[in-house]
């Protein structure tokens, strides 16, 4: 498998999201957001899982926008603020009531211990692809020339620096958040030590 084999959908929901992401996101964590969807996508087909490329991308690149100053919320948890400004987005794109819940239940989700594949592929893949990203975990699992190409393309810039704080900020404003739960659990190191950016 090879970056070229990879399904990237292009539909103008997709290129809207893209524009939010580049609009609102540093480049560390625009270019995570991506690759976010890249290691799903490769993952899947690798795997034989189908999924729906258009919902997986539109919420891989929206999923951390409740990080981002304009949409943090001191009220909830940054991936329920993502979501909900994942399903304004999906609105404005057009999409029905039902497609514009599950683009905001893919987004809480992918903070989840495990997300059922059988259950929510889309969910599933976004929920391991960003532990792929953020702390390596299971990035052996990805074909290495894969790997390779993705990274020449999409750096990983300053992204365990830069998500390390905004992990911790999260955490210590919202302590009964899986953000602060991860920052517990030793997130910081696990980020510090991804293979990824060996």
């Amino acid at each position: 498998m090879t970056f070229d084999d990879l399904v990237i959908p292009d539909t103008p929901a997709c290129r809207g999201a893209f524009e939010v992401a580049a609009r609102y996101h540093s480049p560390s964590l625009l270019n995570h957001c991506v690759r976010a969807y890249l290691w799903a996508a490769a993952y899947a087909q690798d795997h034989g899982i189908d999924f729906d490329a258009e919902l997986l991308y539109v919420a891989a690149l929206l999923h951390d926008l409740g990080l981002t100053a304009e949409f943090d919320s001191h009220t909830v948890p940054f991936e329920e603020a993502g979501g909900h400004v994942a399903w304004a987005f999906c609105a404005g794109a057009g999409w029905s009531p039902e497609r514009r819940d599950r683009a905001a239940e893919v987004i809480v989700r992918h903070m989840w211990d495990e997300v059922p594949l059988e259950e929510d592929p889309e969910g599933h893949l976004l929920e391991l692809s960003t532990g792929m990203d953020i702390s390596g975990r299971r990035v052996d699992e990805l074909p290495a020339g894969v790997r390779r190409e993705v990274l020449e393309r999409y750096p990983r810039l300053d992204l365990p620096k830069e998500f390390t704080v905004c992990l911790s900020e999260q955490g210590a404003r919202k302590p009964g958040s899986a953000a602060a739960r991860f920052v517990r659990a030793g997130a910081a190191d696990r980020i510090s030590r991804n293979p990824l950016d060996a």
